[in-house]
């Protein structure tokens, strides 16, 4: 007899694998913490299998977990790409995006809210991350679009910005340069202290941070300086000539192959806010 597997249990069952918990995949699949726990239940019952083990708070996949993993996102493309051919511009799925905090922040807040509102229906799942992660994200198809930071010549690259140099007036005279970044892996970070180091100028890490909501309130408090592109918008910046000179930087676009006539509009709605932004 053929086993049937419940295309929604295997979307909880993905979900809470790219959530890390089963109170992040119930969010993300509008059902309760139980209702998900008995889905994976569910699911390990009908395979025999077990799908995940508990190590301390986390739930890690088992061998056989990784093995149903695969299968389980090829059945669910398969079957978003089937309701979307079908159903023309309604949504199978998701729209799943991808920002650096720079975009999260600041130029796609009103964006979001536009196209929210030429589709009531869709259901946005957003993901705030690095560029590099969110590049493995997209090629595992864990996400439609990602909007990132690159290297100049970068094929994805959208728009082209100068590195700037921002913080009170007087911190660019310090020596030591005190410095404030993001956590690595992080391009400004990088081409910062590269900068300093080949200027011969000395520097102290005074704020080593995740957010970027943190780094703004310590640049705009004096506490050090740190570098950006213009636009991480409302910070002081330091003439040209007061610290040494950055790289340039690109804005990325990237795309799945495939995507639903909505999910392209958004891909060019955000072509269009980064390309045109001030």
């Amino acid at each position: 007899m053929a086993l049937n597997l419940p295309i929604d249990v295997l979307r909880s069952f993905v979900a809470v694998v790219d959530g890390g918990s089963m109170l992040r995949a119930s969010e993300r699949v509008f059902l309760s913490q139980p209702a998900v726990s008995l889905q994976i239940k569910r699911l390990e019952e009908l395979l025999q299998l077990p799908l995940f083990v508990r190590e301390g708070r986390r739930l890690v996949l088992t061998p056989q977990g990784e093995g149903v993993l695969a299968h389980a996102r090829e059945m669910l493309a398969l079957n978003d790409r089937i309701v979307a051919a079908l159903s023309g511009d309604m949504f199978a799925g998701p729209v799943r995006i991808g920002f650096v905090q720079d975009f999260a922040e600041t130029l796609l807040q009103g964006l979001l809210a536009q196209f929210a509102a030429l589709h009531p229906e869709a259901r946005l799942e957003i993901r705030v991350g690095g560029t590099p992660h969110l590049h493995e994200l997209l090629d595992s198809d864990r996400l439609d679009l990602i909007l990132g930071m690159g290297a100049p010549g970068d094929p994805a690259a959208i728009r082209t910005e100068a590195m700037r140099w921002f913080g009170q007036s007087g911190l660019s005279e310090r020596d030591p340069v005190l410095l404030a970044v993001l956590e690595r892996p992080c391009r400004f970070r990088d081409a910062a202290i590269s900068a300093l180091e080949q200027a011969g100028r000395t520097y102290q890490l005074v704020v080593e941070t995740a957010s970027l909501s943190v780094l703004r309130a310590a640049v705009l408090g004096g506490v050090g300086v740190t570098c950006r592109t213009d636009l991480f918008a409302g910070l002081p910046s330091f003439p040209d000539e007061a610290l040494p000179s950055l790289p340039q930087v690109t804005c990325i676009l990237r795309r799945r192959d495939r995507l639903s006539p909505p999910v392209r509009q958004l891909h060019d709605l955000i072509y269009q806010r980064v390309v045109d932004a001030q």
